[in-house]
């Protein structure tokens, strides 16, 4: 198995705020843009007050394709997005260049423009570029503020050594963007899975009722293609069994297998479930289909009426836990009610290791939304994720998986 840093960049479907400060570096915050782009991501630009003397924001809008926001109460802004969305929105928070000054403040948790705002109300990951001179570098109070951030778990890319704009040499220069690039997409990876093979299922099932009808549901995909990606970036094999769905495949996946039904769905795990280490049943599976399907379209008839008889899918987790009962096994549930007891019921009676439950009622419905609240059902007991998007999410429930896949190794070699 190849190491996860070997893997091409892609950060397809990845959502990242890019923070532009006041330094000479600025200049480069064009091309990072637009570099981001190039490899899949979603770009939104926030500039302070400083920045705009260097790099214009028109310049920036041009390179992301978004708006630029730059004032902390922004009313025309603020209708479609107010600050604590954005920093809900981002996936990472990138500041590229990050000065002495953004830095100090960073580090002493002040919100007094937008961009010290944001990082402060978001969860994401932050990452900084530092740009400076060399001195300012080097200065005690900078080193200080640089590993308090390192002990908050903020990125430092870089700086890099060279020719400084001042005419001095040294280290304190902004890196390069394809640099920024490679190393952002490093945060989005992990060694937790590598060397394993996981399966994963996605999207919703189509039960026909005849040529042009079907039974399905609002499953868009997000979930299951979100996991799936994020076990790329943790270093597993990925083999994706997907149904129906309306989110673009991930572009990291390089085995995907396309079904319709349930049956063919199991048919397709079945199939792929040699070799594997992992399963993770995401797929919004039918639990019904038609008894019969009609050859050709079921026409209006006198009665007020139609009557259809109706014959349960097979359970795809079962099935698979009943071939290889020792596979490491995560299912979902949706549900509209009882939530946790609901989801342990299907964690005993499908033997899996893992449930995640999420509750599909009323405003909590996650079904095609960008976002998902997970409760993690065990043995031993619950365990939350979020609310967060889908993406965030994800990787936290790879590093979950990651985690208790281990422990049962490390407690099975010691029986």
């Amino acid at each position: 198995m190849n190491n996860p840093k070997s893997h091409p960049v892609s950060l397809h479907g990845k959502r990242i705020l890019l923070g532009v400060t006041g330094g000479i570096a600025a200049y480069k915050s064009a091309e990072l843009a637009r570099r981001l782009c190039e490899v899949g991501a979603e770009v939104r630009v926030v500039m302070t007050k400083n920045s705009e003397a260097f790099i214009s924001s028109l310049t920036m809008q041009a390179v992301s394709g978004n708006a630029v926001r730059s004032e902390t109460f922004d009313e025309e802004a603020e209708a479609g997005m107010s600050h604590i969305e954005l920093a809900r929105w981002a996936d990472v928070i990138v500041v590229a260049p990050a000065t002495a000054a953004f830095i100090a403040r960073l580090t002493h948790g002040f919100a007094d423009d937008l961009l010290t705002t944001l990082c402060l109300a978001s969860e994401s990951k932050i990452a900084i570029a530092p740009a400076m001179n060399r001195v300012m570098w080097s200065s005690p109070a900078t080193q200080n503020n640089i590993n308090q951030l390192r002990e908050r778990a903020i990125t430092a890319m870089g700086p890099d050594s060279g020719d400084q704009a001042c005419g001095e040499v040294g280290p304190g220069r902004m890196l390069q963007p394809e640099e920024i690039v490679r190393q952002v997409n490093e945060l989005f990876s992990s060694e937790a899975l590598t060397g394993l093979r996981v399966l994963v299922t996605a999207g919703s099932t189509w039960e026909a009722i005849d040529p042009v009808r079907g039974i399905t549901n609002l499953s868009s995909g997000k979930m299951g293609y979100a996991i799936a990606d994020a076990a790329v970036h943790a270093g597993a094999d990925v083999t994706l069994v997907s149904g129906p769905a309306t989110h673009p495949l991930p572009n990291r996946v390089a085995n995907v297998i396309k079904v319709t039904s349930a049956r063919e769905m199991l048919e397709a795990v079945m199939t792929h479930l040699d070799g594997q280490d992992i399963f993770i049943a995401v797929a919004a599976v039918a639990d019904y289909r038609p008894q019969t399907q009609a050859a050709s379209k079921i026409k209006k008839q006198g009665e007020e009426v139609l009557r259809m008889e109706f014959v349960r899918n097979p359970d795809i987790l079962a099935e698979v836990k009943e071939k290889v009962p020792d596979l490491f096994s995560v299912g979902f549930a949706a549900e509209t009610d009882n939530l946790i007891s609901e989801a342990r019921k299907k964690l005993l009676a499908k033997r899996a290791d893992l449930i995640a439950a999420n509750s599909v009622s009323g405003e909590s419905n996650a079904l095609g939304s960008d976002y998902n609240t997970l409760q993690l059902i065990d043995r031993a007991g619950v365990v939350s994720l979020g609310p967060a998007l889908k993406t965030r999410i994800a990787v936290d429930l790879i590093q979950e998986i990651s985690a208790r896949f281990h422990a049962r190794g490390t407690l099975q070699s010691t029986r």
